[in-house]
C-alpha cells in the first residue's frame, strides 16, 4: 500500500465514526474522579446572625454626628482654574476663518438656493485647501522652545 492509500483508509474510518457515540467507563477517563461533576450541587445553608439590630434612632443619630464631622473633614476637590488660551496671530486667525468659511459659504448658498458664479466656487473651495495649508504648514514639526534639554515625561 502506498502513505496516500494508507491516509485514504484513516479518513474513511473516521469519517465513519463521526456519529458513534463514545463508549467509556471510569476507567478511560483522562481525569480523576474528585474533578467529576455531581449531578445535583451542593447546598449551604447560611445562618443569620446572633447579635441584636440596632435601634433606629440610635442609628441615625450616630450617623448623622459622624456625617457632619466627615464633612467639614473631608476637602472637596476644586480643580485650579485652566490657564488662558494662547493669543493667535493674524495669518492663524485668517487660515482658520478660511478653513472653515469656505465651507460655510457653500452649504449656505446650496441651502439657500443661491446661483453661484464660477468665481465664488473657486474662492471658497481655494479658501477651504489655503487654510488647511496654512495650518499644517504652521504647525512645525519640532518640539516646543520652552521644553528644555529632557524629551521625557512630565509629572
Amino acid at each position: 500500500m502506498t502513505p496516500q492509500s494508507d491516509e485514504d483508509e484513516v479518513w474513511r474510518q473516521i469519517v465513519a465514526s463521526f456519529n458513534d457515540t463514545a463508549e467509556r467507563d471510569s476507567a478511560d477517563q483522562p481525569w480523576p474522579d474528585s474533578e467529576n461533576v455531581p449531578a445535583e450541587p451542593t447546598r449551604r445553608v447560611v445562618k443569620p446572625s446572633e447579635e441584636p439590630e440596632p435601634d433606629e434612632d440610635s442609628y441615625t443619630d450616630s450617623y448623622k454626628d459622624s456625617s457632619d464631622d466627615e464633612a467639614e473633614d473631608e476637602g472637596h476637590f476644586e480643580p485650579p482654574p485652566p490657564p488662558p488660551l494662547p493669543k493667535l496671530d493674524l495669518p492663524t486667525k485668517l487660515a482658520w476663518v478660511a478653513l472653515f468659511g469656505g465651507p460655510a459659504y457653500l452649504l449656505v448658498a446650496a441651502m439657500a438656493s443661491w446661483h453661484m458664479e464660477g468665481w465664488a466656487l473657486f474662492t471658497a473651495v481655494a479658501a477651504f485647501i489655503g487654510g488647511f495649508v496654512a495650518l499644517v504648514v504652521r504647525m512645525g514639526d519640532g518640539p516646543p522652545n520652552d521644553s528644555g534639554w529632557d524629551d521625557g515625561a512630565v509629572l
